[in-house]
């Protein structure tokens, strides 16, 4: 939610952030609601006095003994007339706040102005792309080559667009989660600053939650709904983390509070039609371990710096080329005041692709969801700032390690620091693939000879 005082004050500039973004606002259609709505509200109001005011009007004259039937005439006129008042009021506030709610958060100053994602800016790289001596495949081709991927036996049980992992496949899955928030909360931190704190969310949560995060209304088709229980599946950790602290009010010492989370995710669009249909790119289900921050408005940017550099350090641990852009005013998210997107290399596609959004949404969710905090100095109560980013997107890395990691021979070497989690598994080898409909005893011989913490 905008704050409509910043908004109502100067929209002019608020008509010119709008239309960077894209969007056509009528300013003057917004203001002239909101003063109908004003006026709603004090015509209610008056009502209410007039009533009170013959109400003990009527109470002073029955201890008189005079007549009251007139003014009680006019009390049930008035009651009427509070009914009507109040259903108008009523209309009026929930135009009023579907209007709201419908705009998204003003621009950073700094955002780069532009009508799209060829408007975005490349402010880094990190790590050479690799060079094959053969043409590098796809990372499904890879994965169903070692047998550990299989999206057509995930079609006959859900459809398009989800993925089966087995042996291997599902032990780096879970490697890659462990290794996340290893280093998300490990204390102390390279850099000394404090650990993120590792929060265990529900999955699915009311639609307030998602109201204040943002995706409500506006997202509303692409969420997975429980029309049963009036509960919606998360489409990312952000949003149960994030609704930790809806309604309450944090002391100032203790910002900035960091949270990290794994969970499973859902989105029921997962991209343009005929776009990144195969592979793991884009799926109605995936995981991610997510990173949270509420902190001062003062303090904020910096912070978004400095969760920027913690999910990008989990692609220089894995030794994954990267690069980091900003986004332009034109491509930036419904929340989101100002984001930097991290991009993974692709070899198979020749590019880079997105594997972490990280955004800070100034006090645009924080209004949505009561998120206040109380200054130190001065006791007042305000809007904190929250910021959140994937560290990472865990189909993605594992793509990614696919494709550059992969063999000539079609295995893929295990990036260095994931060979503990993977129980000293350094090479994923074609050789040792066994089918999904082989013996169990085919698994554990292939786990006795290339795993040393095997203990069958």
């Amino acid at each position: 939610m905008l704050d409509r005082n910043r908004i109502l004050k100067d929209p002019a500039a608020a008509e010119r952030a709008f239309r960077s973004r894209g969007l056509s606002v009528e300013m003057g259609a917004l203001m002239d609601l909101d003063a109908e709505w004003f006026g709603a509200v004090r015509e209610w109001e008056a009502l209410r006095e007039k009533r009170n005011t013959l109400s003990a009007e009527i109470g002073l004259r029955k201890r008189k003994n005079e007549p009251t039937g007139e003014i009680e005439a006019q009390v049930r006129s008035v009651n009427e007339a509070i009914g009507s008042a109040e259903e108008k009021k009523r209309a009026l506030e929930a135009r009023r706040e579907e209007v709201w709610l419908s705009l998204p958060n003003i621009p950073h100053d700094s955002v780069p102005v532009g009508a799209d994602e060829t408007g975005n800016v490349e402010l880094r790289r990190a790590g050479e792309p690799p060079v094959f001596s053969f043409p590098p495949k796809p990372h499904w081709e890879i994965g169903a080559g070692l047998g550990i991927l299989d999206f057509d036996r995930a079609a006959r049980m859900s459809g398009a667009r989800f993925s089966l992992l087995s042996d291997a496949g599902a032990r780096l899955e879970r490697a890659l989660v462990a290794f996340m928030l290893d280093c998300h909360t490990a204390s102390p931190r390279p850099d000394g600053s404090s650990p993120y704190r590792e929060l265990s969310v529900p999955y699915l949560v009311l639609p307030e939650s998602l109201r204040a995060t943002g995706q409500l209304p506006k997202f509303r088709e692409e969420l997975f709904y429980v029309e049963a229980d009036d509960l919606y599946l998360i489409p990312t950790a952000e949003v149960p983390v994030t609704n930790t602290l809806r309604g309450e009010i944090v002391e100032e010492a203790a910002l900035p509070l960091k949270f990290c989370s794994y969970t499973a995710c859902f989105r029921r669009e997962a991209g343009a039609a005929g776009k990144d249909t195969r592979g793991l790119i884009r799926q109605h289900q995936f995981d991610k371990v997510e990173l949270v921050w509420f902190s001062t408005p003062e303090d904020s940017w910096t912070h978004l710096e400095t969760l920027t550099g913690d999910a990008a350090g989990i692609l220089d641990r894995l030794g994954l080329p990267y690069r980091v852009i900003a986004l332009c005013t034109g491509d930036l998210g419904f929340s989101a005041a100002k984001t930097y997107d991290i991009e993974v290399w692709f070899p198979s596609q020749g590019r880079y692709r997105e594997i972490s959004s990280c955004s800070n949404f100034t006090d645009f969710q924080a209004r949505r969801g009561q998120i206040r905090y109380r200054r130190s100095a001065d006791r007042k109560v305000q809007p904190l700032h929250t910021l959140n980013g994937s560290g990472l997107a865990i189909g993605r890395t594992l793509a990614a390690i696919f494709e550059n990691f992969q063999t000539e021979e079609g295995g893929v070497r295990i990036p260095e620091p994931l060979v503990p989690y993977m129980g000293g598994i350094s090479y994923l080898d074609p050789r040792d693939a066994v089918p999904l409909s082989g013996s169990s005893r085919a698994v554990r011989e292939k786990r006795t000879t290339t795993d040393p913490q095997y203990e069958g």
